[in-house]
């Protein structure tokens, strides 16, 4: 019975999704996007839109597994603590549905997808694209992010405990 992995790349502008299947050894692309709430909300109503968007991507898909990016310390304190409001609104969506939630680092997230923690977008993208053969060869970049954080998850099951689906 293959697993269903969704992987969320946290951001208040723009938010990847990305859902593989797990089966085995074998991985397979499902869906991906990026969730864009309305720049001209205010903060409150931008995560309820949020929100709103993960709750019918979950509804949608099905997941039986979610992981999220740890959020990076930013040198403007502000953009960060807004960044904190999105990844937890990101967090809280699949928790609401019981759905179970593991985080990783950006450095945890490229060295299980490229082999080394501090690898350029383009390098996580090519593998991405290389593991899971159907992706569109057009992703936006937070929705290959989104791709890549389900990837690091799908290899770090096994190590946190999860049982393999």
């Amino acid at each position: 019975m293959p697993v269903r992995i969704l992987g969320l790349d946290p951001g208040l502008r723009h938010t990847g999704w990305g859902i593989i299947d797990k089966e085995g050894s074998k991985l397979k692309f499902v869906a991906a996007g990026v969730v864009n709430p309305d720049t001209t909300l205010d903060l409150a109503d931008r995560l309820a839109e949020l929100h709103g968007c993960l709750r019918k991507i979950i509804t949608q898909w099905c997941p039986d597994e979610a992981a999220v990016e740890e959020t990076f310390v930013n040198k403007n304190p502000t953009s960060t603590l807004k960044l904190g409001q999105a990844r937890g609104v990101v967090l809280l969506a699949p928790a609401i549905h019981g759905i179970k939630v593991a985080e990783y680092t950006p450095n945890q997230i490229k060295k299980m997808v490229v082999g080394a923690g501090h690898a350029e977008k383009s390098q996580v993208d090519l593998m991405v694209h290389t593991l899971l053969k159907d992706v569109p060869d057009k992703m936006p970049p937070d929705a290959s992010d989104a791709l890549a954080i389900a990837l690091c998850h799908s290899f770090m099951r096994p190590i946190n405990g999860i049982k393999l689906g």
